[in-house]
């Protein structure tokens, strides 16, 4: 394939950044948009490449900006749009459940709008979550019923269910990703894995919120743009891919195992705290569909991905020791 030109949607997201260094890795041109000034370079994997000059950012708002990303993607003509923008923090959707529906639903959706106009588009790449089949009972397939349980949830459902509509009625050429729990460095401070090390590493005690019973598959950022890529090139118009491991782990067991690399003790570095409203008890994706037709697999273990965070923390611990720790809303 010749080098694509990729606008890539919400690049300072962690998800964003990853896929975004991934595809500067193969050779495209990338173009990235977020809403934020690009934070620290130790959140921005594409940063720590060789070269990154393929690369060009413009800092716009999905809910204020529509106009101006619109004229951008029609002045670059890019052959794929890749959208990682969402309001994202499932706690946090029941305090201003409203911030989340104007971004998931309403500025998402009009972000559709524009887009299947573009008919010099080959694909364009709705990064949504599993969170809106709800708890899961077992693995699920792509075509498993909605069952969210959070405003965020609820948000993601409805621009899910009518992207599928602009696909039917338009042939909008969208596919569709729900991932596991993406991690790796150069994540927030905020998720689980480079919270449970850094509180570690500072002598502050981790919450866990429900004593940590939730289970999950967690998938290394490296595994996880390799398979946005592939469906991004490769995917079959209106078809949804799960990205996941085989291996499910409880939050409990996850904040172990890194308690056990750094040679801390587990009742030491954590308190239990109650259970976040509405939290899903498991995500189980089958992701079959990725693995048979796309030839998509996972290469990194958790154990490896952890040891990587370690490291990414060890080395940039004076920088994050300074950044904030806790999630901070922007409407």
């Amino acid at each position: 394939m010749e080098s694509p030109k990729i606008v890539v949607i919400g690049s300072n997201a962690f998800s964003g950044a990853g896929f975004l260094a991934h595809a500067l890795g193969r050779g495209a041109e990338v173009i990235g948009i977020s809403r934020s000034s690009e934070p620290h370079r130790a959140f921005l994997p594409y940063r720590w490449l060789r070269s990154d000059e393929g690369f060009r950012f413009y800092r716009h708002d999905l809910n204020h900006d529509l106009d101006e990303i619109t004229a951008l993607i029609r002045r670059e003509r890019p052959e794929y749009v890749v959208n990682f923008a969402a309001q994202s923090m499932v706690a946090e959707s029941w305090r201003n459940p409203d911030h989340w529906f104007r971004t998931n639903v309403v500025s998402t959706i009009g972000l559709h709008e524009r887009l299947r106009h573009c008919d010099f588009l080959n694909r364009y790449v709705h990064v949504t979550t599993p969170e809106v089949y709800g708890s899961t009972d077992g693995w699920i397939k792509e075509d498993a019923p909605f069952n969210p349980s959070t405003p965020y949830a609820v948000s993601r459902a409805a621009a899910d269910m009518s992207l599928r509509t602009f696909v039917d009625a338009y042939g909008f050429p969208a596919v569709s990703t729900r991932a596991a729990n993406v991690y790796g460095p150069g994540q927030q401070l905020y998720r689980i894995v480079p919270r449970a090390i850094l509180f570690i590493r500072l002598g502050r005690k981790l919450r866990l919120h429900g004593g940590g019973r939730s289970s999950r598959s967690f998938i290394h950022i490296r595994d996880a743009a390799d398979a946005t890529w592939r469906v991004m090139t490769e995917g079959t118009v209106g078809e949804t891919y799960h990205i996941s491991t085989e291996q499910i782990v409880t939050i409990r067991e996850l904040v172990g195992r890194i308690c056990e690399k750094l040679g801390q003790n587990f009742d030491d570095a954590v308190e239990v705290a109650e259970e976040r409203l509405g939290k899903d008890t498991a995500y189980m994706l089958d992701s079959s569909r990725i693995r048979t037709k796309l030839g998509w697999q996972d290469e990194i273990s958790l154990d490896q991905g952890l040891e990587e965070c370690i490291a990414w923390v060890e080395e940039n611990l004076e920088e994050l020791r300074e950044q904030p720790h806790d999630y901070v809303h922007k409407p």
